[in-house]
């Protein structure tokens, strides 16, 4: 049986995730393949129980390498229990934020040392990578100012705008050094045309 191939959707604050994520799925049923959608932090019971640690606004301060645990606690469970047996069984994975929001919120946002966040990686998910990083870029201020409009802010979006620009570079940081797995989407662009270029995107995945 061939494998599945493993899409992930990314990008900051208010860049469109949840409009564009429909999206992909709707092109993924126009074409009668079997897929699974998923998030992370989160996917299984257990994994949204850590996302709810995660967002949820708190006194205490959070220490980030205690935070950096959680995410990859989360990450170890959604993998073992969803996402490699629905590639293995042939099925595409469409997943909103993997481990490319991990270098970014924690290793740019919280300047964490990228070679723990790597040690996790290769501990966690051997050498299992996305086939292809859909990176939905916008401008920090424009995000939050979206974002702001969708609800009360959980515990990352209450960051200050250094936090996201910094989230942004090492986004951006990652793309570049594999232009090969990802394509960078420009998501200040109207919808119709964010949308051409995902199905663009898309359509080079198909056998």
């Amino acid at each position: 049986m061939r494998r599945g191939k493993f899409i992930v959707l990314e990008g900051g604050e208010g860049v469109g995730k949840s409009t564009n994520l429909q999206f992909v799925t709707n092109w993924l049923q126009e074409r009668s393949i079997s897929f699974v959608q998923t998030r992370e932090p989160g996917g299984t019971p257990l994994a949204e129980e850590l996302r709810e640690l995660l967002l949820r606004r708190r006194e205490e301060v959070v220490d980030p390498v205690a935070e950096l645990l959680m995410v990859f606690a989360a990450r170890a469970q959604h993998l073992a229990r969803v996402i490699v047996p629905a590639l293995e069984q042939g099925q595409w994975v469409i997943c909103d934020r993997f481990t490319d929001a991990t270098y970014a919120y924690q290793g740019g946002g919280r300047q964490l040392d990228r070679a723990l966040i790597e040690q996790l990686e290769q501990r966690v998910q051997g050498s299992l990578r996305p086939d292809k990083v859909l990176l939905l870029d916008l401008d920090p201020q424009t995000g939050l100012e979206r974002a702001a409009s969708t609800g009360a802010a959980d515990r990352f979006e209450s960051e200050r705008l250094a936090f996201f620009q910094r989230v942004r570079a090492a986004y951006k940081e990652r793309a570049d050094a594999a232009p090969e797995r990802y394509a960078v989407i420009d998501a200040s662009r109207p919808l119709e045309q964010v949308q051409q270029q995902l199905h663009s995107e898309l359509e080079k995945l198909l056998p």
